[in-house]
């Protein structure tokens, strides 16, 4: 996991900052869950949510202001805290 976490980051450190970053999860269909994720973010994010076929999951993109790779970093790892979140 530490490798992928350093490899993510190499990629991210080559980004011109600030810059609007897009992250993407997905989800079961949970309203608290929901709303867990979107404490991990300001209030300047916006979030866009998509229905599976069936609608047991959403997909949730969210698009922020970022200052550095840190903060994006910073905001996977709170996401990563939340059980069964699946990070695109």
């Amino acid at each position: 996991m530490e490798e992928r976490i350093n490899r993510l980051k190499e990629l991210l450190d080559k980004e011109n900052y600030p810059s609007v970053y897009l992250f993407k999860f997905i989800i079961k269909k949970d309203d608290e869950k929901m709303q867990e994720i979107k404490l991990c973010f300001d209030e300047s994010a916006e979030f866009e949510n998509n229905l599976s076929k069936n609608g047991n999951y959403v997909s949730i993109s969210i698009k922020q202001m970022m200052l550095n790779s840190e903060d994006i970093l910073l905001r996977y790892e709170r996401v990563s805290k939340i059980k069964n979140v699946i990070v695109l």
